[in-house]
């Protein structure tokens, strides 16, 4: 098997193919981490780096291309031409993982605080369970590595486009808005497919837990032909099954049983949290986790490191860390859970961006705007008419100081960038981590 790509997907489909017994070669157009090599090497697994040869990967029975290749590669449109069977790493973990069960969850915005809060959820209630994927270690790792009963496992769309029998017996999808349209030629219907075929194997024993408040969702539901039994949450009508809002109460409807709760009971705020929640709660019932394990677990979940983070409150100012929100719909989100005035933070490589779907959200609740990135003019052309307060910088260190100038007692200082974060920072956690510096140093 050629493993194209060595990074944690990568090396943890390697060794998950090496211990099955396949010939395993990796191959890496730039460089391998010292970490992986040494990994590598020590299961006696060749690979290259710095390049491809050519010839080697198109002489492959199949290949495992990691997740961030897109099909535009010169090698991949080879591969294809010649039919050579190109599968993504979530794939090959499948075909090992035995009896295991599996909860995939994919979408645009909430699928990492979903993903977690499904684990915490499931490990309160006693299964024996891993948290893999996008977030952390690679499915085919912990397969390989330590397998358990079951996995809990954030997919992304690019994971799901190289899929052929990968089947969760439980699939989440949290919602559909524009994100990464450069890999699906600018159609955002390509993208819309791709989140779907988290579903396309699924039987009637299955479940599909999805968002029927969300639009897109909404409307392409029935373009596909899905065989699993349907499970929606929404915040506008009750429901027979599945789970929904009423006057601040929580119904989750499983089967016969029924959980409620108080939003006021919920650990994590805001109307996003409340439908991550709600999804979280009902895989959760899916895998048997008893209903008062399931209160309890949601009582108790902390929010994640640059989701918004509490970080502190310094002369009444409260500093939050949403270094996680790299596109506007996970910025608006944010914005509308935001109950004092606001100081917000922007900025960063842009993936072209429309905020024009922040702006009712930004008059409403900001009162200055801090950019922090190399090019701010398309921020500028979009609020300049409605925030008078808008200042450019080149750091965290300098952004923290600048919001802390505007920010009165009572308001919050938001960093919920709605960019990528490579102009300024290593990655979105560096920024996070800048930031979080910074405000501990004011």
């Amino acid at each position: 098997m050629l493993i194209l790509g060595a990074g944690e997907s990568g090396i943890g489909a390697a060794l998950l193919a090496k211990q099955q017994g396949y010939d395993v070669f990796v191959s890496d157009g730039g460089s391998i981490k010292q970490a992986y090599k040494e990994e590598l090497e020590h299961h006696q697994i060749a690979y290259e780096a710095g390049g491809h040869t050519e010839a080697l990967i198109l002489s492959a029975t199949e290949v495992m291309k990691s997740p961030g290749i897109p099909e535009t590669h010169a090698l991949v449109k080879q591969l294809r031409e010649k039919g050579i069977p190109v599968i993504s790493e979530i794939e090959l973990a499948y075909r090992y993982k035995g009896n295991s069960r599996i909860i995939g969850i994919t979408g645009t915005n909430g699928k990492t605080t979903t993903t977690s809060l499904i684990y915490h959820i499931c490990k309160h209630g006693g299964a024996d369970c891993a948290l893999v994927g996008n977030i952390g270690y690679s499915f085919a790792r912990q397969v390989a590595v330590a397998p358990k009963a079951l996995y809990v496992v954030e997919i992304s769309s690019f994971q799901l486009d190289d899929i052929h029998q990968f089947r969760p017996d439980v699939a989440v999808l949290t919602n559909i808005t524009e994100d990464h349209l450069d890999r699906y030629d600018y159609k955002m219907e390509h993208y819309i497919s791709s989140k779907f075929r988290i579903v396309m194997n699924q039987q009637e024993e299955d479940v599909f837990i999805y968002n029927i408040d969300d639009e897109v969702t909404a409307n392409n539901i029935n373009r596909y032909p899905i065989k699993s039994t349907l499970y929606p949450i929404t915040m506008s009508k009750e429901l027979p099954k599945g789970a929904y809002m009423r006057n601040a109460e929580l119904h989750l409807k499983w089967k016969t049983e029924e959980v409620q709760m108080n939003i006021k009971d919920f650990a994590i705020k805001g109307k996003h949290n409340y439908y991550n929640s709600m999804a979280a709660g009902l895989a959760a019932a899916a895998v048997e986790i008893k209903k008062e394990r399931i209160r309890e677990a949601l009582q108790t979940f902390q929010s994640l490191e640059h989701r918004m983070e509490p970080v502190a409150t310094i002369r009444g100012v409260e500093f939050i860390n949403d270094s996680k929100g790299t596109n506007v719909n996970s910025t608006w989100f944010a914005l509308e859970s935001m109950e004092k005035p606001v100081i917000l933070i922007l900025g960063g490589v842009d993936k072209g961006n429309d905020y024009s779907i922040l702006k009712n959200l930004v008059k409403e609740k900001v009162k200055a705007i801090v950019c922090m990135g190399l090019d701010n003019r398309k921020i500028h052309e979009a609020f300049g008419d409605v925030v008078a307060l808008m200042v450019n910088t080149t750091s965290a260190e300098e952004a923290v100081k600048s919001a802390f100038h505007f920010a009165d007692k009572g308001d919050v200082v938001l960093l919920s960038p709605a960019c990528a974060s490579f102009d300024l920072f290593k990655n979105y956690e560096d920024r996070g981590n800048q930031f979080k510096k910074a405000v501990k140093e004011l």
